[in-house]
């Protein structure tokens, strides 16, 4: 057979039809240069201080057995219910609930908000009175009392301890006179039978 005469049912290449993909082609680049309509940013609060403690201590120390069926809040370690992940030291744990993914779940954004400087005279002065308020807390009156009760404690314990003292010399008196008996008696001590030279 020579190679111009054909047979077109044996050809196995696939016919492409231009003019469709030509139409796909330009509605893609029609679509690419249309403005997409952006959807409005989602607006969240400012990063606002805990309103409550954070257990750290309550599972410190305590034995938990995990099996395959164990829930995943009751798992080793520690539970974020906010992002529902366990976090496996209290460190990582601080560090997952201060970060940008839970406060993001939270509904807030990593930005603070700006003090004014009224806020911070305001701050300034509040604080100021708390530390009047512990130095007024001061009292004289209970201060020497307290140095009083300090003297006398610290007298009785040099009491106890001169009793103490006196009460080893008479037991040491009593172990030297039994010795001094012994002695007498014929047999000194309970030493090595090897003698010294």
């Amino acid at each position: 057979m020579a190679s111009g005469s054909g047979s077109k049912g044996n050809d196995f290449r696939k016919k492409w039809d231009k003019d469709e993909y030509e139409n796909l082609a330009q509605k893609r680049l029609n679509e690419e240069r249309e403005p997409k309509a952006l959807a409005p940013p989602v607006k969240r609060d400012l990063l606002k201080h805990r309103d409550y403690k954070v257990d750290l201590e309550s599972k410190l120390g305590k034995t938990i057995v995990i099996t395959k069926t164990t829930p995943q809040a009751e798992m080793g370690g520690y539970y974020c219910n906010v992002c529902d992940c366990v976090v496996k030291d209290s460190i990582n744990f601080l560090d997952h609930i201060n970060g940008k993914k839970h406060q993001r779940n939270l509904g807030m954004s990593m930005r603070v908000e700006r003090s004014s400087l009224d806020q911070v005279k305001k701050r300034f002065e509040a604080n100021k009175k708390k530390m009047e308020e512990k130095q007024k807390e001061y009292d004289f009156e209970e201060r020497m009392k307290e140095l009083r009760e300090e003297e006398e404690k610290a007298k009785a314990y040099k009491k106890e301890k001169l009793k103490e003292r006196k009460r080893r010399a008479e037991e040491e008196l009593d172990l030297e006179e039994d010795d001094e008996m012994a002695a007498v008696m014929g047999f000194s001590g309970f030493g090595s039978s090897k003698k010294s030279h």
